[in-house]
């Protein structure tokens, strides 16, 4: 999966010379949490989130006046507190680079660029919506995490089993268990009961963590 599959095309930008108020309620008007910054040429020249815009707004224990409050804020512009030096990806970028550079950064969007022009931003919504298809969160189905070898053709061993008992796989996904010193696989199955499931699958395994059936 790339992130072209999953960006948001024709993001809602905003230019450097626009006030915090006016960049607030954008976001709010839109629905976002952040905002590319175009320079005039449309180059792509920093990126401002609603966090930036919120720690550059007067503390509400201020001693200034609500009037005075919103007189500074209209005068502050976007690009005295926008983050200048923006991380990007491109469209051919795999979705989990993305989520890769989010985590390591601690940022929670990226503008998709393409020659140098924004064609698109990728959010951390975008990976929960992606990560909800992967898990095969929103089909029914029984759903088990079982404890693997780490033996060539284990995976094998277990789609095999499942599909010898009738069952259809729709989702499929390995990981380390909480100790991170173990494998796990965890599978939601269709069209096969969750008893005739279980014991099909446990000769392949080395034990079965947890199942449940949505």
């Amino acid at each position: 999966m790339l992130v072209r599959e999953r960006m948001s095309q024709e993001p809602v930008t905003i230019t450097p010379d626009v006030s915090v108020t006016d960049a607030l309620r954008l976001m709010r008007e839109r629905k976002v949490r952040r905002l590319p910054v175009l320079d005039s040429r449309g180059k792509l020249v920093g990126i401002v989130s609603a966090q930036d815009l919120l720690y550059a707004s007067p503390s509400p224990v201020s001693s200034l006046s609500v009037w005075e409050m919103n007189y500074l804020l209209a005068k502050l512009k976007v690009e005295e507190v926008m983050t200048r030096k923006v991380i990007t990806v491109t469209e051919d970028t795999p979705l989990e680079e993305a989520a890769r550079i989010m985590a390591d950064n601690k940022i929670g969007g990226l503008p998709v660029t393409h020659d140098d022009k924004l064609v698109g931003i990728v959010t951390e919504t975008d990976l929960f919506k992606a990560f909800l298809e992967l898990l095969g969160a929103r089909q029914s189905g029984v759903r088990v995490t079982a404890l693997i070898s780490e033996a060539k053709g284990t995976l094998a061993k277990i789609t095999n089993a499942i599909f010898g008992a009738g069952g259809n796989i729709i989702a499929f996904s390995e990981s380390l268990d909480a100790s991170r010193t173990r494998w796990q696989v965890t599978f939601k199955v269709q069209d096969v009961p969750r008893n005739q499931l279980v014991e099909a699958i446990r000769p392949v395994v080395e034990d079965i963590v947890d199942v449940r059936e949505y």
